[in-house]
């Protein structure tokens, strides 16, 4: 009889079914089995927050299948993520598949290989039931805040809102720093640059306006800079002190949850999202040619900095063998970690780093690659010797001989570095773009005059601080304490998907009105939902009831009782309050009262009803409109409609009068031949004119930003 080992996905499954042989069965669970319906609040919070659980809809055939082969087999194995989701996991498919949790074998791998995975079958642990009430704790926070706190926004603002524990916090630190940026008053100041020489060289380098005999000075407007400006009209420039030094460039340490989503962001331009489902698939295996199927990475979901002596030994002989023993630094380098990380898995790294992402690439999707070569040179370079630079500092003074008789004088200063020993630079270049550029300077010893080639004096104002980021709000996150590596991609889309968040160009983070209205309504209502150190204060408290230190049904108390307070207290301050958002007014009248319509939401999407409600009941459909004329009667316009399966498509306003529809989207750009509106293909992306006779179809041109 086989012995059952379940996992979550089937990529997992076939890699680790690879390594086990036929004595083994491998099954995936697809994720949670079970979990908290949806259409209740499902906590007993009068019986110690007891929850009601229920298979997940459209998995009760696998759960069948699951138990029947859980029944014959020999021993059972649940092999779920290590994290705490993935204890959770391994507990309910005990509830579901009629197993002890006491008993089950339960098996963690932080690296899908096969020494790991033989490791991991020979010595099974048990079910951590800390782990578990961990994220039962957190689970059930979530549920009570939702399902309390959405249907109280939606009631003053407007249906079919929602608000989350930590993705409230999120969204109001996007608002704060919006707030900032308003408030925001720029200051003027001045720079004073020259460009000089050390002759008999002729190569220029840059020095910056210091100061004058008085000490530092701060240049604030045209009039002082021009000032200045006066002063080194025929100055003398001396160098009146050279320092020369060394200093050491040490690497970045190999990365975490937190800064593999920044750098992969930063660096590849992928969404957070994006970037965990791409390490999930390299952690859970890949058919690499030669090798077969492969986990590439350990277990991406971390906040330590610990690798294990046995990677650190390969990383090392793949460091000799590449670039020879110099590379490798006299004394093993350890990194420190963080004061809240929780030390259970490694930090992401190669699981076997002699397969360089060239000898994968040809296995690997676009994405897979860049993002292992990424996470590969990382972990490499943090094992090598630093960079060892050359540095040269120099104090200048700048002064006319009638000034400089008087004490009176300008100062100026110049640096810049040369490399004498790249270290890990030669792999991993981890130097901004100023870095790089920076000035090698000339020989120049103390008492030198130099030459003057120019002298610019330009206006510049300081700057608000810029909006968030995918790859800045994650970093903001850790450094707060708000969430958990684990959480960061899920709270990022969660916000945007629920449009309290929108994305400005690719990157930047801005907050909607909605967004803005939402944040306001929590504040004066809800502080602690919104506050952050008391979310990260409740993080520590879940961190703690994995640790088996606190009880997390006392937990949830301490919470619950403060948290039901506020909500009734809310209710009854805001009673009568309705917050109707500019986005929503429109400059239609109503047919019946005439007061102007305002967009709604329903069950079914948006909708324009009067604000009068309920004297006065008219509604009617809500159509988003697009660029362009209908190409049939060439009078109405093209709306954004849903078919009856929720599909979009193209229609006219004139509609039923005119008929016209289509499945593409219409665009700004006209018919070079007639005129009319052009179409983007649904499929294909070319442009097309409908209008009927035409047949017009063209490329679409990119154009420049």
């Amino acid at each position: 009889m086989a012995k059952l080992v379940i996992v979550e996905s089937p990529a997992k499954a076939k890699t680790i079914g690879k390594f086990l042989g036929s004595g083994y069965k491998v099954e995936a669970s697809m994720g949670h089995v079970r979990d908290l319906p949806k259409r209740s609040l499902a906590i007993d919070v009068a019986n110690d927050f007891a929850p009601t659980y229920e298979t997940i809809k459209g998995k009760e055939k696998l759960v069948e299948k699951l138990r029947a082969d859980a029944a014959s087999a020999q021993d059972v194995y649940l092999a779920t993520d290590p994290d705490r989701e993935g204890e959770a996991i391994s507990w309910h498919l005990c509830a579901e598949l009629g197993l002890d949790p006491a008993r089950v074998k339960r098996v963690k791998f932080n690296e899908i290989n096969r020494r790991s995975v033989e490791n991991g079958i020979a010595d099974p642990g048990r079910i951590d039931i800390d782990l578990v009430n961990a994220q039962q704790a957190r689970r059930i926070l979530d549920r009570i805040v939702g399902y309390k706190l959405s249907p109280f926004i939606s009631s003053r603002i407007h249906k079919g809102l929602s608000a989350g524990r930590v993705q409230s916090v999120a969204v109001k630190m996007i608002v704060d720093r919006e707030r900032e940026i308003r408030a925001f008053v720029p200051e003027e100041y001045w720079t004073l640059d020259a460009r000089l020489s050390a002759p008999p060289s002729r190569r220029l380098f840059k020095a910056s306006f210091v100061g004058d005999e008085s000490g530092k000075v701060k240049i604030t407007n045209a009039e002082q800079c021009e000032r200045y400006k006066a002063r080194l009209d025929n100055a003398v420039w001396k160098a009146v002190s050279v320092r020369h030094g060394t200093r050491r460039r040490n690497p970045l340490p190999p990365y975490i949850t937190s800064t593999l989503q920044q750098d992969a962001s930063h660096r590849l331009g992928f969404f957070s999202r994006r970037t965990m489902k791409i390490a999930q698939e390299l952690y859970e295996g890949v058919n690499v040619e030669g090798r077969g199927q492969t986990g590439l990475i350990t277990y991406m979901r971390t906040d330590s900095l610990r690798i294990s002596e046995e990677s650190r030994a390969a990383g090392n002989a793949v460091i000799e063998a590449m670039y020879g023993k110099k590379y490798i630094p006299e004394k093993q380098r350890y990194f420190k970690v963080g004061k809240n990380a929780q030390d259970g898995h490694e930090a992401i790294r190669p699981v076997d780093p002699s397969l360089t992402p060239e000898m994968a690439k040809s296995s690997l999707t676009p994405e897979q690659y860049r993002l292992y070569d990424l996470i590969w040179k990382r972990f490499i370079a943090s094992l090598m010797a630093s960079c060892v630079q050359n540095t040269m500092n120099i104090d200048i003074t700048a002064a006319r001989p009638e000034d400089e008789a008087q004490g009176r004088y300008c100062s100026y200063s110049a640096s810049g570095y040369s490399i004498k020993f790249d270290g890990y630079l030669v792999l991993y270049d981890d130097r901004t773009d100023e870095e790089k550029d920076a000035t090698v300077l000339p020989d120049i010893s103390e008492g030198d005059i130099l030459r003057l080639k120019e002298l610019t004096g330009e206006q510049h104002f300081t700057k608000p601080p810029a909006r968030y980021t995918e790859a800045t709000l994650i970093k903001a996150l850790e450094e707060t304490g708000v969430g958990r590596p684990s959480t960061y991609a899920t709270i990022i889309s969660t916000v945007i998907d629920r449009e309290y968040v929108a994305r400005e160009g690719r990157t930047t983070l801005k907050p909607t009105e909605l967004g803005e209205a939402s944040t306001v309504l929590l504040e004066d209502n809800f502080p602690n939902i919104v506050n952050t150190k008391f979310t990260a204060g409740m993080e520590s408290e879940l961190d703690e009831v994995e640790e088996g230190k606190v009880d997390y049904v006392n937990m949830l108390r301490s919470f619950y009782d403060g948290f039901a307070a506020s909500l009734q207290d809310a209710k009854e301050k805001t009673k009568g309050v309705k917050i109707t958002l500019e986005s929503e007014k429109t400059d239609i009248p109503c047919p019946k009262c005439g007061r102007n319509l305002i967009i709604k939401v329903g069950r079914f999407g948006k909708f324009y009803g009067c604000p009068g409600y309920p004297e006065c009941d008219y509604t009617t459909p809500y159509y988003e409109k697009t660029p362009g004329k209908c190409p049939d009667c060439g009078e109405g316009e093209i709306l954004l409609r849903l078919s009856r399966k929720g599909h979009p498509f193209y229609g006219c306003s004139r509609y039923p009068d005119c008929r016209f529809s289509t499945w593409d989207v219409p665009t700004a750009e006209t018919c070079p031949n007639c005129g009319s509106t052009l179409f983007k293909k649904s499929r294909g992306g070319t442009l097309v004119c409908h209008k009927e006779g035409c047949g017009y179809e063209g490329k679409i041109t990119k154009k420049k930003e």
